[in-house]
């Protein structure tokens, strides 16, 4: 059983190209998607580019609580609204039990901001008169895929015939249909239906209705302008996205975008037939007798529940995507459920296929279209990018002398084994650079001063690694033991040391990032980030480089400046095998060498 074992790591040994050639190909990987997004520096955070930081206190209203579930609801909100702008890096965040930070970077109309972030938000439901997919060539649906019915379930939407009692709206979350226009009609016709207000009719002549709500000129906007913008509209781009919808009166008709499955859908909406705050109550249940799975159920007021039965009722009659109602949240369509039949009773239920994250998220937009909480403002402050950029070269060059002092260090005393460092300290930092690029326009990460502390910080832990290594290795050789044997014998003992090492830093980085808030955080994900990419490069990086050196006449011959001469080191005489004293068969011995 031994041999086999020394087999496989005698092949493993001597093969270390492979562990070079794989880090090799994930940093050409890594960098080729930083250049092929665009995204080739780090986003920095609002201390390092400047911008306005608002600080909101929450307040109780009648029925509603300060708690997390609240806070959360709102941070989502406001995110929305920021977001609207068209300012990708804002952050909004809670700070302690009651507090809202929101960040925004520079560039930003920050008065506007300041005036969106803690007002009600707007929510409205309004009837759906054309809708097309709205993106790069390439990503949206055939036309031809549109549903030719009037009641037939768009992609993705379940029909709404079930068990229950209840009448219900279906719809796949964001679910917007796929025709060009409506059922193929110009826009304008879709426009001179809506304001065309006859009475709805309880018969469906399988030609399409006009749009129920009364609206001369399609709720007082011009009809040939509303044309115009809804053809020009772009989904796709956020600036465009930013300005649809946004200062549209409720009585007015207007166009609004959405997204259903990462592609983005452009609508042309009439005016609000019933507003976000008629809705008394939200919720995401599971269904489990009619077999809908994920749905949200709504409960409407007095008022809410006249106006929904007018609006479904007319809508019922109409073929798609005139039988659907846009749930839109400031100026953005987040569902647009169909109908089929009026809904009565201040009771409705939106089925589809809805993930639990999903009809949850939808079951607050409907609860709290406006904030579940009211907020004071508590200060504003403008943060200078001349301020950010004084620290961040304070910290930069603080990095530099700390590095320089490091270096020098491994010079000195490690000689040629410092390049082997140096060369992991490169790897390593090119790795942290790719990766912080990549991460911004990914998950929004945000390289501000606490950050480039924690990257300073990790200069020591990543050097600190590479010395146990060395260490152990230069114990072997004082045994006595030669560089290539010493190589693979150290690196047991020094890999426990360094994952140790780096899991009780990993550990720290992670707690501090759980138990903080704000730039706090910033600190700790870049400590627990450098800190993984340690052992990576170890491992795939250091030792590997180690054992090819060992092949290498300057490192196995001990020559003085490789760091590994065994005289310098002091080591022990090698231990040699002694042959056993000669039988009686060879001859006499003579006593005295006996």
């Amino acid at each position: 059983m031994a041999a086999p074992k020394r087999g496989r790591s005698a092949s493993a040994q001597s093969k270390p190209g492979r562990s070079l050639v794989l880090i090799l190909i994930a940093i050409v990987a890594l960098a080729g998607g930083m250049f092929a997004s665009g995204h080739t520096t780090p986003r920095l955070g609002i201390d390092l580019a400047g911008g306005t930081s608002i600080t909101l206190k929450a307040k109780a209203d009648q029925g509603s609580a300060i708690n997390k579930a609240n806070m959360d609801t709102a941070v989502d909100i406001m995110n929305r609204r920021v977001n609207g702008l068209g300012v990708s890096e804002a952050e909004v965040q809670t700070q302690g039990s009651d507090n809202i930070i929101v960040n925004i970077p520079k560039g930003t109309n920050s008065k506007e901001a300041q005036q969106q972030v803690g007002t009600t938000a707007k929510l409205y439901f309004r009837p759906v008169l054309a809708s097309e997919p709205s993106g790069p060539a390439g990503q949206n649906p055939s036309p031809s895929a549109s549903p030719s019915g009037g009641s037939s379930p768009k992609p993705g939407a379940s029909p709404s015939s079930s068990g229950s009692s209840q009448p219900k709206a279906s719809s796949g979350s964001t679910s917007p249909t796929a025709g060009a226009t409506s059922q193929g009609r110009p826009v304008t016709d879709a426009l001179k239906a809506d304001a065309a207000t006859p009475s709805p009719s309880s018969s469906a002549s399988g030609g399409t209705k006009p749009s129920p709500t009364p609206s001369a000129s399609a709720g007082g906007a011009d009809i040939s302008k509303l044309q115009a913008r809804y053809t020009a509209l772009n989904c796709s781009k956020p600036a465009d996205r930013a300005n649809a919808g946004q200062k549209a009166k409720p009585g007015d008709a207007t166009v609004a975008c959405g997204q259903n499955k990462k592609i983005w859908y452009k609508y042309l909406l009439g005016p609000a037939a019933v507003d976000g705050t008629e809705v008394k109550k939200a919720q995401a249940i599971f269904d489990t007798q009619g077999g809908s799975g994920w749905q949200v159920q709504m409960t409407f007021t007095g008022g809410g529940s006249k106006k929904f039965a007018d609006i479904t009722g007319q809508l019922a009659t109409k073929q798609s995507p005139q039988n659907e109602f846009g749930i839109v949240l400031d100026g953005e369509v987040v569902s647009s459920p169909f109908v089929q039949q009026a809904i009565t009773g201040g009771q409705a239920e939106i089925s589809g296929s809805f993930t639990q994250q999903e009809a949850q998220s939808l079951a607050n937009v409907l609860s709290y279209g406006a904030l579940p909480l009211s907020f004071q403002e508590q200060s504003v402050t403008t943060v200078t990018a001349a301020l950010g950029g004084e620290q961040l070269h304070a910290g930069l060059l603080a990095g530099a002398i700390g590095l320089a002092l490091v270096v020098l260090y491994l010079v000195v005393y490690y000689r040629g084994l410092s390049l082997v460092a140096m060369a992991s300290l490169l790897v390593s930092a090119i790795l942290t650079y790719v990766i912080m690029s990549l991460l911004g326009p990914a998950i929004g990460f945000a390289l501000n001063l606490p950050a480039v502390c924690g990257a300073i910080v990790a200069i020591g832990i990543t050097a600190d690694s590479f010395i146990v290594y060395f260490e152990r290795i230069r114990d072997e050789i004082r045994e006595g033991r030669t560089l290539r044997p010493a190589v693979e014998r150290a690196w047991p003992r020094a890999r426990r040391t360094i994952l140790v090492s780096d899991f009780v830093s990993f550990l720290a980085a992670a707690v501090l990032f759980i138990v903080t808030v704000g730039k706090v955080q910033g600190f700790a994900f870049t400590l627990g980030l450098t800190t993984l990419l340690d052992v990576v490069v170890v491992f795939l990086f250091t030792k590997p480089l180690m054992t090819l050196l060992a092949r290498r006449k300057f490192f196995a011959g001990g020559h003085k400046w490789s760091g590994l001469d065994p005289k310098g080191l002091g080591a022990k005489p090698p231990l040699r095998r002694t042959r056993r004293p000669a039988g009686p068969a060879s001859g006499p011995v003579d006593p005295k060498e006996a």
